[in-house]
């Protein structure tokens, strides 16, 4: 007996979370984490879990991250570490909060299309490429945001407003640029129940002046004032050469932002308003890492993109132009499919391959060798070793422990970049004195020799 339709949302849901909890726990067990954010997110919540401040080594000895970007919401997976003290548990979380925007995504347009429609769409956004990526990319605080977009946005759909404020305003809390989403979320609300609830427009006014003024007073007063330099960072990356810069890389994004994900139709939706400001303070940034399609940073557009398309559809279906109409009804087959077409290419199809499940001696060599630092040891590492332990050592980047005198220093120096590791770490800390420990696999561990 097939499952009922009021089912889908969930079963789908939780295939994508063992799609998504597999890919990323099997990356953290072949010891292949792309960059540092892992470590980082760890230290954080490793510091909530034992009701400390939420000081991150490896951005600075000391430093309080919410001194770097404004994200309380990570104490939310405080508990859970608690129980279970590994990054794993991050990634897992991540897994869970991903996939459980699949349920609103499916069920909304289900409700508005039909079972199999509705299902579509929701394979649609869980295959998506802005998913997938960021489901590979390590663990981010963005994983709390598509969630609530999500059932925002459902809410939205469904004409309760209060409902859809309530789920955009805790991403303020989320991260510092998201108080310009809930801004616009409030005014896809206000358009909506423009003419149904002059009462609600109300509310979206106040809530969406309130998204604008908490993202304008996170970023000039609460997160310099956690800023050892009293200033926001990351406005170096806003400016530059102007908008126009990179035309060519933000032109491809838009494409497959809008095209193999709604085929282009959801420009009718005034949902994709949501889309916006995640759109513009990338596009607007100097930093060029923030205008393609790689790493997380598309995530919180998949939910927009994925309702927008469903709303765009519902309302097509009764154009009085035939093309249009015969268009719509098929589109969310074809955003599936092309979802379903392009995985082989995205980083669920590494599920396929055999190769992802096996665990090399190499890495096993690689654990014995920094198995050797002691709990509570201080450590300077770069990323291959940082994400084995930050769970219980106090970890420094690479190149910024200073003051600090770390104990140990563990290397991924698989490409020869540190050169002679002794002579390496007596650069960075000159008048100590470092010997190597210990060589497995490319990693070198070297120990502070006391006089």
């Amino acid at each position: 007996m097939p499952p009922p339709p009021a089912a889908d949302p969930h079963l789908l849901a939780a295939t994508l979370f063992l799609a998504y909890a597999t890919l990323g726990v099997l990356r953290y067990r072949r010891m292949e984490t792309l960059s540092w954010d892992l470590g980082i997110f760890e230290q954080v919540v490793r510091a909530y879990a034992h009701f400390q401040a939420p000081v991150a080594d490896l951005k600075g000895p000391g430093a309080d991250i919410l001194g770097d970007h404004f994200s309380p919401v990570t104490a939310l997976l405080a508990p859970a570490y608690r129980l279970f003290p590994t990054p794993v548990t991050l990634l897992v979380a991540q897994s869970a909060l991903f996939a459980l925007a699949a349920v609103p995504v499916t069920r909304a347009s289900a409700r508005l299309l039909g079972r199999g429609p509705g299902l579509a769409v929701g394979v649609a956004f869980g295959l998506s490429w802005g998913m997938q990526r960021a489901a590979d990319f390590d663990f981010h605080e963005i994983c709390f945001a598509v969630p609530l977009i999500a059932f925002s946005l459902e809410a939205v759909l469904r004409g309760r407003w209060r409902a859809a404020l309530l789920y955009a305003l805790p991403l303020v809390l989320v991260k510092e640029d998201l108080g310009l989403t809930t801004a616009a979320l409030a005014a896809v609300v206000a358009l909506r129940a423009r003419r149904a609830s002059p009462r609600a427009v109300r509310y979206a006014v106040a809530v969406a002046a309130f998204g604008a003024v908490a993202a304008l007073v996170t970023l000039t007063v609460v997160i310099p004032a956690f800023n050892s330099s009293g200033t926001y960072a990351y406005w170096g990356k806003m400016g530059g050469p102007g908008p126009l810069a990179g035309w060519d890389v933000k032109a491809r994004t838009l494409l497959w932002t809008l095209l193999p994900t709604t085929g282009l139709l959801a420009l009718r939706s005034p949902l994709l308003l949501a889309a916006l400001p995640t759109l513009g303070w990338r596009f607007l940034s100097s930093d060029d890492h923030y205008w393609s399609v790689d790493w997380h940073y598309s995530a919180v557009l998949m939910p927009v993109l994925a309702l927008a398309l469903a709303d765009a559809v519902a309302t097509a279906k009764h154009s009085s132009r035939p093309w249009l109409r015969s268009y719509a009804v098929n589109l969310p087959f074809c955003a599936a499919t092309a979802a379903l077409a392009l995985t082989p290419s995205l980083p669920l199809a590494a599920l396929t391959d055999p190769a992802t499940y096996r665990r090399s001696p190499q890495v096993e060599d690689r654990e014995r060798l920094l198995g050797r630092i002691p709990d509570g040891a201080t450590v300077e590492a770069n990323i291959g070793p940082v994400a084995r332990l930050t769970s219980r050592c106090r970890v420094f980047w690479v190149g910024a422990a200073r003051p600090v005198t770390p104990d140990y220093i563990a290397l991924d120096n698989s490409d020869g970049w540190a050169g002679d590791p002794v002579q390496y770490a007596t650069a960075l800390h000159p008048g100590a004195v470092y010997t190597v420990t210990g060589v497995a696999e490319g990693y070198v561990l070297l120990r502070l020799r006391l006089e």
